[in-house]
């Protein structure tokens, strides 16, 4: 299944900033989460995830700074900030309402597949 690009848009700065709440992470590790959380529906891209982890960064949600991996490479890790906590606090509260009013439409619609079979 893919995953339309706006959804994935929408949900990515509360994915990212939550993911970070587990603690400070590279760049590969991020997109790495994102498709275990996912179950392997969403396979970022280095192209998405780096732009949004800048405009974070931009916004003082997240920090960064240079480590070593144990093979000796360089690595730019990013962590949750305060500021960033706080915005993933107003992301949950939205999405909390929005995910509630999709719950209460879907228990009360038939499924649209069920529904063409019912046309034919």
């Amino acid at each position: 299944m893919r995953i339309d690009k706006d959804l994935v848009a929408a949900s990515a700065t509360p994915l990212v900033l939550g993911i970070l709440t587990e603690g400070e992470l590279y760049g590969y590790a991020i997109l790495k989460r994102v498709g275990e959380l996912s179950g392997g529906g969403m396979q970022w891209t280095d192209g998405m995830l780096y732009p949004l982890l800048h405009r974070l960064e931009r916004l003082g949600y997240v920090s960064s700074s240079w480590g070593t991996s144990d093979a000796g490479r360089k690595r730019k890790h990013y962590a949750i900030t305060p500021a960033g906590r706080e915005a993933l606090a107003e992301r949950q509260e939205q999405w909390t309402v929005v995910a509630d009013a999709l719950r209460q439409v879907w228990q009360s619609a038939p499924r649209f597949p069920d529904a063409i079979q019912g046309l034919a």
